[in-house]
């Protein structure tokens, strides 16, 4: 096993509009995006934003070696309960996550 993000070149993490967000795994070459592809699950992402598995569309790109993720945010964007207007801290959550 190993920590993702030390495995690929860059997870970023983004709005997709206000009410969805966007999870894009940039593997750099073809054996660590086949690793990805074989081994981070669907339901590993959606653990970590308590999100439920049926509702996050998976992307597996392999022209570009990358995986993209794209589901509801966990709160609408700008709301009260809002922590993170851009979407962005989301990316280092997911760069923990063991494969």
């Amino acid at each position: 096993m190993a920590e993702l993000g030390t495995l690929v070149t860059k997870v970023r993490s983004k709005n997709a509009g206000p009410f969805w967000l966007t999870v894009d795994i940039f593997c750099g070459n073809a054996e660590v995006y086949s690793r990805v592809v074989r081994d981070l699950k669907t339901t590993q992402i959606a653990s970590v934003f308590h999100a439920d598995s049926q509702t996050i569309k998976r992307f597996d790109i392999p022209d570009l070696n990358v995986v993209k993720f794209s589901l509801p945010r966990p709160t609408v964007q700008g709301a009260i309960g809002d922590r993170d207007m851009h979407g962005a801290s989301w990316a280092a959550l997911v760069g923990e996550l063991d494969i």
